[in-house]
Order: C-alpha cells, then structure tokens, then sequence
C-alpha cells in the first residue's frame, strides 16, 4: 500500500518525536525508585554530613529515598569512579567538589575527566578558608604578613592537611600571587597543637575548625579567601584585599554521569536549589561552615571547568605531587 506523501511525512514525524516523548516522560515520572549519592568521605565527616541534608530534603519533596553510599578513599576518586561507570538515568549521583577539581591534574593515572565524564547537575555551598597566623608573629595584616614573609625567606612554616590538599593549594596560590617564598609541611593527622605552639606559623583552613581559636585570641584571622567577607568573621578583610584576584574557596555540588538526559538534570537541579534554600536545612549548612551557594547546572559546570583549569595551573606552578 502506498502512503499519501503528507501522510508518509506526518507519521515519519510522530516516529522521530517518540524518544523525545518517552524521555520527558521518563522526567516527569523520575525517580521511581531510589536513587543514590555517592559521597567518597566516610561516613560523619562534614561532606557526608552535608550530602544527608541534600538527600533527606530530596527524599522529602520526591517522595522517593536518597541513599548516601560513602565510597572513601583515594581523595574522592574512587567514589567518582564508580558514578562514571554507572548508567546515566539519575538513579546514581555524586557528591562532587573543589578536590576533584584538583585531582584532574594532581592524579596523572585516572581513568576519567572529572569535566567532561560528570554532569553537573547542582551546587550546594562554598566552604570559606580563613588564613590564620601564630600570634607571635608580629603581622596584623595580610601586607604585613608579605613584608615580614619577604624579609624572612623561608623561615615560615606553612601547615596543611597534605599535598595536594586544598589548605596547601590555597597557600601556594597565596605564595604565587604574593610573591612570597614559605616552607610547606605537610600533616597526615592533627596540625593544630603545633600551629598553637608556633611551630608553625601560618595556615589556610575552614573557619569552622579555628574559630574558637580566633575568638579566644590563640590565633589571629589575617583574612579570609572568599571574593567578598564572610558573615562569622565580618570584620576581617579577604585576601582580595590586599592581593587583587585571589579568591579560593573549597565547594560542593551533585552530579551525574555525563550521558544523563537533560530533562532529569533540569528535574533535579530546582529541586536542590529549593532543598538548600530551606531556611532550616540553610541554617544547618552554615552551622557546618558552608555558604549555601546555589547556580543552574550550566553555571555549575562552568565553575567545575573553571577551577579545574585554575588549580592545573597552581599545581604545575609549584610542582605539587601526591604522597
């Protein structure tokens, strides 16, 4: 039977919009069953913590459960290596940050890119760093702390979490930008008794885990490393300040494995946003030393690709390799 050519081409029509049809209504419907967040933290670390809000609140307004699999090890690797591998239909997300930003140039071995094998999907929040001093410094002020650290070469002791940790790339970025030479050293476990007793003297780490210190006069806040001030240390300067440019802020978010259809991204992304924007589930985030932050999934990917570019450069700079 041969077809009228109008109708050949109105069927032929129809044809090609059933993927598109069966996708969105796969969207709509979506999740149908639970869906799980990939943290590579273990569990009760602030990441993990933060993850469990997200996932309770989209629980709550999905009507479906979001499960937190912590899969730690391998800075955040082996997490983000199994949600690559995993099929791209929303029921596996990752909890992706700053330190897989950093691995893309730090890790020379892995078998994925963290730009272009993710999705973003949404952000959730930045963490703000504060630079922190032994008080036996004389320097007050970020410009001090430069003229005291370019009459002193390499008398002073930087601490960190590790190489390649985001503490230590705030400090080579803050030694680059300077002009400034300071002796990296590296801890495995708790720097915190030597950076009290002056063995150390300066270090790039999260407000929450030295305010006490701050407030008690036990460390001294030179600035903090967000393009603009931070509502829990409001009288002290950004770095931005005094060296112009320098912003550094560890950040978190949720992707997906990279083929996933737009339309469950575009599902789940004001969603998140919602869940973040909740003034209870926001209050918790900041108790936790996070600034809710939320971007459209394009945005987000272009801050994943953005500071991925940007830490290569700082790494390769200073030559930073993995333990």
């Amino acid at each position: 039977m041969k077809l009228p050519r109008r109708r050949f081409l109105h069927l032929a029509a129809g044809a090609a919009a059933l993927p598109a049809i069966s996708r969105i209504a796969r969207a709509e419907s979506y999740p149908t069953r639970p869906v799980r967040i990939m943290v590579g933290y273990p569990a009760g670390t602030a990441p993990d913590i933060i993850a469990r809000l997200v996932g309770q609140g989209l629980s709550e307004r999905l009507g479906q459960s979001f499960v937190i699999e912590n899969r730690p090890g391998a800075a955040m690797n082996i997490a983000t290596e199994a949600v690559v591998k995993s099929p791209p239909d929303g029921y596996t997300l990752l909890l992706v940050g700053a330190t897989n930003a950093i691995n893309a140039t730090l890790y020379a071995n892995l078998t994925f890119n963290v730009v272009h094998d993710i999705a973003a999907v949404a952000s959730i929040g930045s963490t703000p760093f504060v630079m922190v001093i032994n008080p036996t410094l004389p320097a007050k002020t970020v410009p001090e702390f430069i003229a005291y650290a370019k009459a002193n070469p390499g008398k002073i002791n930087m601490a960190s979490a590790g190489n390649g940790t985001a503490p230590h790339l705030c400090g080579e970025l803050f030694k680059m930008m300077a002009g400034i030479d300071m002796l990296h050293v590296p801890y495995r476990g708790n720097y915190m008794p030597d950076l009290l007793s002056g063995q150390v003297q300066v270090m790039f780490t999260a407000i929450g885990t030295v305010i006490d210190y701050i407030r008690d006069g036990k460390l001294r806040a030179l600035a903090v490393t967000t393009a603009s001030r931070v509502g829990t240390l409001p009288d002290v300067p950004t770095v931005g300040e005094s060296v112009p440019g320098y912003e550094a802020s560890p950040w978190l978010g949720i992707g997906a494995p990279k083929s996933t259809s737009t339309e469950i991204i575009d599902k789940l992304n004001p969603e998140i946003n919602a869940v973040v924007g909740d003034s209870q589930t926001k209050a918790r985030l900041v108790g936790l030393g996070v600034e809710p932050m939320s971007m459209t999934p394009a945005d987000f990917g272009k801050l994943i690709a953005n500071e991925t570019e940007k830490w290569a450069k700082v790494i390769r700079a200073a030559n930073i390799k993995v333990e």
